[in-house]
């Protein structure tokens, strides 16, 4: 098994408040809390994945809610 590829964003400066994915596995995009990086991991279709992505950049969602 291939083990995932995490990165962060270009855009996380803010003080580690950040998530890490992986976009090296086929047809899943691993999400995890950068500061537990030995913690649990959300495994996304890349589906769900845009998704998320596409409504965050819409604005749904509000930090600190």
């Amino acid at each position: 098994m291939t083990e995932p590829a995490w990165f962060k964003s270009s855009y996380s400066s803010n003080g580690g408040a950040c998530i890490e994915v992986a976009a090296n596995l086929p047809g899943i995009v691993p999400v995890r809390d950068s500061k537990d990086p030995q913690g649990p991991a959300l495994a996304l279709t890349v589906d769900a994945w845009s998704e998320f992505v596409a409504r965050v950049r819409a604005g749904e969602f509000t930090a600190g809610v």
